[in-house]
C-alpha cells in the first residue's frame, strides 16, 4: 500500500510519495509523465507492514547528512528497533520500523565520523556492518544513496542488472511491456537497476548472496563484499 520516488539532480533530489497505491494516485500519473532525468533513483512500493497507511509512513526516507541529501528504501520488516537500536539525533517523522532503523544508521555514522566524511568504501563498507546488526533484528534488504553513490545490502532478496551500449529491447515480467532501451539512452551510458526480484523475463540478472553487498557510481559496481552476523561461542 503507497509507493514513492526519489531521484536527483546534481546535489538536490525530487521525491513523489503517496500512501495511495500507484492505480489511484494522480501523483503517480504526474510521474509517469515527469522527464526524468537522473544518475541516482530510488523507488519503493510498500505493504504497510508495520506503521499505518499515512505519508509520513511512505518510503523513500530522505535525510541530510555531509551536505548531501541521503535516501533510503528498505524492504523487510524488524522486531523491536526501537528497544534494540535507539536514536539520539535523527529521530523519525513517523512509525515504520524502516524509518527508525534509516535514523539509527545516520546515528552511527555521526559517532563514528563526526563532521568529517570519510572515503566512499570506508563509509559504505561500514553502513554494511551496520546492516547486519540490523539484519539480525528480521530481514534488512536496503538500498540507500547519497546521489553520488548507490548502496544496496541483501538479506535474502535482491537482484541487479547492468546494460550498457549496444542497448536492446527489455520484456517486462508482469505487463504486455517491451522497453526499446536505445530510445532512452546514450552510448556512454551506463544503466544498473536493482530490485527484490527481476523485472524482465529476457535478460540474465544477478542474484545476491544473503549478506552480500554492492556499491554502484554511475551504474558500475566499484566495491563490494560479504559481512554476515558473527555468532560468538
Amino acid at each position: 500500500m503507497g509507493w514513492g520516488i526519489t531521484f536527483y539532480e546534481g546535489k538536490g533530489c525530487r521525491s513523489f510519495k503517496d500512501p495511495l497505491p500507484s492505480s489511484q494516485s494522480p501523483i503517480a500519473e504526474l510521474v509517469t509523465n515527469y522527464p526524468i532525468k537522473s544518475e541516482a533513483v530510488i523507488c519503493h512500493i510498500r505493504q504497510a507492514n508495520s506503521g499505518g497507511i499515512s505519508l509520513e509512513n511512505t518510503h523513500p526516507f530522505t535525510r541530510q547528512m555531509w551536505g548531501r541529501n541521503w535516501t533510503y528504501a528498505h524492504n523487510g520488516q524488524l522486531k523491536n528497533v526501537q528497544g534494540e537500536l535507539p536514536v539520539q539525533l535523527h529521530i523519525p517523522v513517523g512509525a515504520t520500523d524502516s524509518e527508525h532503523a534509516f535514523c539509527w544508521i545516520l546515528d552511527q555514522l555521526h559517532f563514528k565520523f563526526a563532521d568529517k566524511e570519510p572515503t566512499a568504501t570506508v563509509l559504505f563498507t561500514f553502513i554494511a556492518k551496520l546492516s547486519v546488526k540490523i539484519n539480525a533484528l528480521g530481514v534488512f534488504n536496503v538500498n540507500i544513496t547519497n546521489g553520488q553513490y548507490l548502496f544496496a545490502y541483501c538479506a535474502n532478496n535482491l537482484h541487479w542488472i547492468t546494460r550498457r551500449a549496444p542497448f536492446g529491447k527489455a520484456r517486462l515480467i508482469d505487463a504486455e511491456v517491451v522497453i526499446n532501451f536505445t530510445e532512452e539512452t546514450t552510448e556512454s551510458d551506463v544503466v544498473t537497476v536493482i530490485a527484490t526480484q527481476p523485472l524482465t523475463n529476457n535478460e540474465s540478472w544477478h542474484k545476491m548472496t544473503k549478506g552480500q553487498w554492492h556499491l554502484f557510481c554511475l551504474g558500475e559496481s566499484i566495491a563490494s563484499g560479504q559481512e554476515v552476523l558473527k555468532v560468538e561461542n
